[in-house]
């Protein structure tokens, strides 16, 4: 079976930028819209199974998440960040903490980095690439623990590197309640 593979597949590297830009865009306004609208533009094309499939599951993703950040009034990058983190969508982590990391200074510009390395990791390992994978969560590590008292403290730090140090494929849940 033919996997969703964005390193190798331009299709599909097209449909994951795609919607997570448009989740970008439904973060600001609260509104899944345009990212669905992103969605219904490929699922009306004649897509192979794996494109609808990872399409689909995507956007149900994506409603979790956009539904949970409103309700708890998550306005802030990190907040948002740690959601989308908890729904396993790395790449959305990325691009979220990378537009915040541009206007970022200082140890919170490192931390920003070094959450961003952290998800890294989980893309490099959903894609087979433990070396580069290994290289992000030493970065990150490194980063976290000289910048400690920066990372806020509504996470559990010590969980996200202990997955980090042994570069653990199953991520840990970094949020509580529903």
């Amino acid at each position: 079976m033919k996997r969703f593979d964005p390193f190798a597949d331009r299709l599909c590297h097209d449909i994951r930028n795609d919607l997570s830009e448009a989740l970008m865009n439904s973060l600001r306004r609260f509104d899944l819209a345009p990212a669905q609208e992103v969605a219904d533009r490929y699922l009306a094309t004649n897509l192979e199974p794996v494109y609808r499939q990872y399409i689909d599951d995507r956007m149900q993703r994506y409603g979790r998440a956009l539904e949970r950040i409103e309700r708890q009034h998550f306005d802030d990058a990190f907040h948002r960040a740690l959601v989308l983190w908890d729904e396993e969508l790395f790449f959305e982590v990325h691009e979220l903490l990378e537009h915040a990391w541009v206007n970022a200074t200082g140890k919170r510009k490192l931390i920003l980095q070094a959450m961003i390395r952290a998800a890294g990791m989980y893309i490099q390992l959903d894609h087979g690439n433990t070396k580069g994978a290994t290289s992000m969560a030493a970065k990150a590590v490194a980063a976290f623990e000289v910048n400690r008292s920066e990372v806020p403290d509504f996470f559990d730090l010590d969980l996200l590197l202990s997955k980090l140090r042994v570069v653990d494929p199953v991520p840990p849940k970094l949020t509580t309640g529903a």
